[in-house]
């Protein structure tokens, strides 16, 4: 087998330890491995943004925005945006790698429960696609996401096309209509979930609809800090 990324053979030293035991199949090579590093090191506690501020200055601007009180609660990330994590998300997500994708499953799951398994009878939503951009893409990296965590997953949000986000800037990010409709009401807290937090605008955008619908809690968990 090869490395999902540079695509070097991997190498399994076989022992008595791996035979009895076997352990889950490498996916990349250990110098591959080493360039997946995780955010350390202080950051906002709402966003995840690497800030010596508790609460960094976008935070306080949405809360004001929301005047007084985010309907976010806070979102965790796993990785920053370097150019190596950059790269292996262009290639899993706009170029359809889906393998790709569990190259992150182990991180995913770790940060998961240190974060939030205090949660109780939390729930999933994984940020949809548009039905336009499911089909460029065949699959929607953030059900991908969820779909590794250990907890119920609900997909009862749908997405209204439009342009893509990367493409705009961040004012318009924020200014953008909601694109969201919401299919069902819960009363449990909810964990979004989506590849990447870059303003925080789309995952506010489904956090309001939940809150207005009697969502009590509404947390994010996100892959990448941008």
């Amino acid at each position: 087998m090869n490395c999902l990324w540079c695509h070097d053979e991997l190498l399994l030293e076989v022992n008595w330890s791996n035979v009895i035991f076997p352990t889950k199949a490498q996916l990349i090579c250990g110098t591959c491995e080493k360039e997946l590093v995780p955010l350390s090191g202080k950051r906002c506690k709402r966003c995840s943004r690497e800030s010596h501020l508790d609460v960094c200055q976008d935070c306080l601007w949405w809360e004001n925005y929301h005047h007084g009180e985010d309907i976010m609660e806070y979102n965790y990330s796993v990785f920053p945006y370097t150019t190596h994590i950059q790269d292996m998300i262009a290639k899993w997500k706009y170029r359809g790698d889906y393998e790709l994708g569990h190259v992150f499953e182990q991180s995913f799951k770790q940060h998961f429960q240190q974060n939030f398994k205090k949660l109780r009878a939390a729930v999933a939503i994984p940020i949809p696609l548009s039905s336009e951009r499911l089909q460029e893409r065949c699959f929607n990296q953030a059900s991908m996401l969820a779909s590794f965590l250990p907890i119920q997953t609900l997909d009862i949000l749908t997405r209204v096309h439009g342009e893509k986000q990367s493409k705009k800037t961040r004012m318009e990010r924020i200014s953008t209509k909601n694109p969201f409709i919401l299919h069902q009401t819960l009363n449990n807290p909810v964990i979004l979930v989506d590849d990447i937090y870059t303003t925080g605008t789309t995952l506010r955008h489904a956090a309001s609809l939940l809150k207005k619908a009697g969502c009590p809690n509404v947390y994010t968990y996100t892959l990448v800090r941008g």
